[in-house]
């Protein structure tokens, strides 16, 4: 993170990253942990050369789930204005801030991304519906142990009905490394969706009552 802090003419970020650092490790976190953050973090290096502005992605990876309480319906809202203000007050400009902030609310996965610097980072972030099989079930059990106080009906029914709306887009990943994800364009939980017969809202009416669309 430092270097891309700096990079972005932004002083310090050592108390910063500690602190994140702690968000990811909150207790009642199931999938939205450290693991998911290195594992964004990893594939970010793997990608970067496709980057318009790689300092901008780096450090809105490591706030784009630095706010997470599934009661919720604003978190990335608040990860981006948390995002926001750190820069600012650390000296960087003004329209560095905004865009820092603005990749962050891409990742609420509402609309399509509008520029590739957003395509990038919200095919990182949706990366782990590609992972190998092992990693996607232990992903699904993360999620569950999230959402622990929803019944297990409740459960199935508004989290069955996500993967239409993935599905739905043209393509799940819209980067061309990413399309060669595992899985990519079928959205492994289509199959379980359609095992559970499952039918509800679309993606957006989930929150804040119902479930994370990821």
């Amino acid at each position: 993170m430092k270097q891309a802090w700096a990079a972005l003419g932004a002083r310090g970020g050592e108390a910063l990253q500690t602190e994140l650092l702690a968000r990811y490790a909150e207790p009642h976190r199931g999938y939205h942990t450290q693991q998911h953050l290195d594992e964004c973090l990893a594939l970010f290096d793997e990608f970067a050369h496709l980057a318009e502005r790689p300092a901008e992605i780096e450090i809105a990876l490591w706030f784009h789930d630095a706010i997470y309480d599934v009661h919720r319906h604003d978190n990335e809202a608040q990860s981006a204005d948390w995002a926001r203000a750190a820069l600012l007050d650390a000296g960087a400009a003004a329209d560095v801030a905004d865009s820092v902030a603005a990749l962050v609310l891409a990742t609420r996965h509402s609309a399509a991304p509008q520029t590739p610097d957003e395509q990038l980072l919200v095919d990182i972030d949706l990366a782990i519906l590609g992972a190998a099989p092992e990693r996607f079930a232990e992903y699904e059990a993360q999620i569950r142990r999230e959402y622990a106080h929803v019944p297990a009906a409740v459960f199935n029914e508004k989290r069955g009905a996500i993967p239409a709306g993935f599905l739905a887009r043209p393509a799940l990943y819209g980067t061309r490394p990413a399309r060669a994800f595992r899985g990519a364009g079928t959205y492994q939980s289509a199959s379980r969706a359609q095992r559970l017969g499952t039918a509800g809202p679309a993606l957006n009416s989930l929150r804040p009552e119902g479930l994370s669309s990821r």
